[in-house]
């Protein structure tokens, strides 16, 4: 059995109970050393939850058995919390977006490189086994030579259910780096990078009215675009529209669509790592497809995680790695200066696909 490596949490916001769940009862390669967060009481509370040690910050970094800190606070402190771990002689994986703007993202993804360590961030939905199906039948060719497709994620808005929404409307939120993530990191995995990136970005409505507890009533400012539409042209020549808002009623298109010469492929919601997946064949009907690889079957948040932790003892490189992550934030970012400027934007940075996942590391990961 592979020796385990320690994990430091720090946050232990609205997504850090799904990441414990996994981390705790999938990966047991992962060590949880302990939890911490400014607020001590949620640390504390998280930590009796799943039977942890609440612990500071300081004390986090300061442990020589925590080898990967992994950071799920608010968007803002991403890199800020990113670049104390590195200091501290510690790999770091943080939840998505790796940064709130480009810049910030490539500071961090720089000192990394300086340091020698590993950086890696959310989404890795994309490991799930829906999605794994998905890029397998890209790579047998049975849709032919990618076309295009469609990414589309619109709602109402989160201030229906979140508890404390106000930084989905700040600088690092809107649907792009909040949502943009899991379908831009999706398209990479199956297509490859992106080459250039065309679009608008709006803001309907300047305020937002909270309906969910326990700030139901409250107007909270809207300081982004809130409304997203573009169109991302590949390095394999296809081209993709997305759409992505917190400003719909509602609509009927799926979230993913990958089209090719002699094929359809219907993806399952990025946000998930399961979902059926259907095949079209020129000239035929959508079927669905068998989903036979692994993590499909629940809530995996922490398996880019785990693969990080595996991929630090086997000396080879991690799939939901910092090269992708830092990608797909300058494509997210690539919409608002399309914008702002009536131009097409070329991307600066590139990625390769993440390599698909192999029955040997599923093995690992389970610590046979």
């Amino acid at each position: 059995m592979m020796e385990k490596v320690g994990i430091g949490i720090i946050g232990c916001g609205n997504i850090s109970g799904a990441y414990l769940k996994a981390m705790t009862s999938a990966f047991p390669i992962l060590d949880i050393r302990g939890l911490a967060d400014l607020n001590r009481e949620l640390a504390e509370a998280k930590a009796n939850e799943f039977n942890l040690q609440a612990r500071s910050v300081e004390e986090l970094l300061a442990d020589p058995k925590v080898e990967i800190i992994v950071n799920l606070t608010i968007p803002k402190a991403h890199v800020a919390v990113g670049l104390q771990a590195l200091d501290a002689g510690k790999h770091t994986y943080s939840e998505k977006p790796l940064g709130i703007n480009f810049a910030e993202g490539k500071k961090l993804a720089d000192a990394a490189k300086a340091k020698g360590l590993r950086i890696g961030a959310a989404p890795d939905t994309f490991l799930g086994g829906g999605h794994q199906t998905a890029r397998a039948l890209i790579d047998e060719g049975v849709i032919g030579i990618p076309v295009g497709g469609t990414a589309t994620f619109m709602c109402p808005g989160h201030e229906r259910w979140h508890p404390n929404p106000a930084f989905y409307y700040e600088v690092g939120g809107g649907p792009m780096l909040d949502m943009g993530p899991y379908y831009i990191t999706d398209l990479v995995n199956l297509l490859g990078p992106v080459a250039k990136v065309a679009g608008f970005a709006v803001t309907p409505r300047k305020e937002r009215i909270i309906t969910s507890e326990p700030r139901n009533g409250e107007r909270i400012p809207v300081h982004i675009p809130t409304h997203v539409a573009g169109v991302m042209a590949f390095a394999n020549g296809a081209v993709v529209q997305i759409g992505m808002s917190f400003d719909v009623a509602g609509h009927k298109h799926v979230p993913l669509e990958v089209y090719g010469t002699e094929g359809t492929l219907i993806v399952p919601d990025p946000n998930r790592f399961a979902g059926p997946v259907e095949y079209l064949k020129k000239g035929g009907e959508f079927e669905d497809q068998p989903v036979t690889l692994p993590y499909a079957d629940g809530n995996y948040r922490s398996l880019g995680v785990a693969d990080l932790a595996h991929a630090i003892r086997s000396n080879r490189p991690h799939r939901a790695n910092g090269d992708l992550a830092l990608h797909v934030l300058e494509v997210m970012e690539a919409f608002q200066k399309a914008s702002d400027t009536g131009s097409t934007v070329t991307l600066t940075t590139t990625t390769e696909r993440p390599a698909p996942l192999s029955q040997s590391l599923v093995d690992g990961l389970l610590g046979k």
